[in-house]
């Protein structure tokens, strides 16, 4: 352990990390250096599981291999230390045999290689229902993390705790200033987290539960019954790069309410903040009864490609497909296969549902 630490200069940084996330890979490899370790680790867990995870610089090569070969659903740590549900920091032998600890699959070919042997940490309860795991690592040719680090560990702990809380709020309040910006454009709006719980809405969304949209235990769904086959299949495949799954949904009109489009944008990035856990952003758009939307307005509704957007919105205004086919100086399969893009993108299975659609009829997906 360093003899020069500054425990209330730690705390500082903790509590600036809290207010600013972004610093939060610094600290940790402060913290790292204060212990006498070599970074750290802070990992989002839910459903006793790792998520998400943020690192000290020295790790940002390691990290995603962790997560991404297997080795972090194979980390014996994590699920005995939610069981012994210890409000402080623990070490590999509070949770460990020292039998399972020379053996063990993690420990033998992944830390022990890459030189993280022995490691205190602890879990932090979020309110939200998640958890913050903070992990210490230290060399094996250290040894294993000796008792004042433990001591000196759970004496910041209550701040890391209380910076932690502070960037889960911070992360709800921007979640909250998300949706608001939907309002003051006059759009219904919500933030998901997980597979699909609404995690922050605007007034306008609100107002269209439970009628159109109801909060359900493991994800939003919608009344409209085609349509929330569609927003399924879209929050199913949110994690998937690349995937060709509907995410701008059309919404039957009914008696109480004009036709709409669902928009479902997932959040990736630095967009998805570690306490936040945001995984899409439900925006509607109402479809104008009174007027025919312009192949612009189309082109973005519905991700469609200006041949496309034409295509769709001279179908809305009953033009057959040799007119446009002859307006645009292309074939008549061309304008086929563009009409069938159109279709696809926005779920529909036929022609006449997308003229319904824009004309802001009732319609019955396929």
């Amino acid at each position: 352990m360093n003899a020069s630490i500054d425990p209330e200069r730690l705390i500082d940084r903790i509590y600036e990390a809290g207010l600013i996330p972004s610093l939060w890979p610094v600290l940790l490899g402060e913290l790292g250096a204060a212990v006498g370790g070599n970074g750290g680790f802070l990992f989002g867990v839910r459903d006793d599981g790792y998520t998400s995870a943020v690192n000290s610089v020295e790790y940002d090569q390691l990290m995603p291999v962790f997560l991404r070969d297997g080795w972090s659903e194979r980390d014996p740590n994590l699920p005995r230390a939610i069981a012994l549900n210890h409000a402080g920091f623990v070490t590999d032998y509070d949770l460990l045999s020292e039998e399972e600890i020379a053996t063990n699959e993690v420990y033998c070919n992944f830390y022990r290689k890459h030189g993280i042997g022995y490691r205190a940490g602890t879990i932090i309860p979020m309110p939200s229902g998640d958890s913050i795991a903070i992990v210490m690592p230290r060399h094996q040719d250290h040894g294993p993390v000796p008792q004042e680090v433990v001591n000196l560990l759970d004496g910041l702990r209550p701040h890391l705790a209380r910076a932690s809380l502070a960037a889960n709020r911070l992360g709800f309040e921007r979640a909250i200033a998300q949706v608001d910006a939907l309002q003051a454009l006059g759009l219904p709006g919500a933030v998901l987290r997980g597979p699909g719980r609404v995690f922050a809405a605007n007034g306008l969304f609100d107002a269209l539960m439970p009628s159109l949209f109801q909060d359900r235990a493991q994800r939003v769904t919608i009344t409209d019954v085609a349509a929330d086959v569609l927003l399924a299949d879209a929050l199913g495949t949110l994690s998937l790069a690349g995937s060709r799954a509907v995410k701008s949904i059309p919404v039957a009109a009914t008696v109480g309410h004009v036709p709409m489009v669902l928009h479902v944008i997932p959040v990736r990035g630095s967009a998805r903040d570690i306490f936040t856990q945001a995984t899409a952003l439900l925006v509607v758009t109402p479809v104008d009864r009174a007027a025919m939307p312009t192949a612009e307005v189309l082109q973005g509704l519905f991700d469609l490609t200006p041949a496309e957007a034409r295509v769709a919105r001279g179908i809305g205004q009953a033009e057959t497909i040799d007119t446009l086919a002859d307006a645009t100086g292309v074939n008549r399969e061309t304008v086929r296969s563009q009409l069938k893009a159109v279709l696809s993108k926005t779920g529909l299975s036929r022609q006449q549902e997308l003229v319904s659609l824009l004309a802001g009829k009732a319609f019955r997906g396929g």
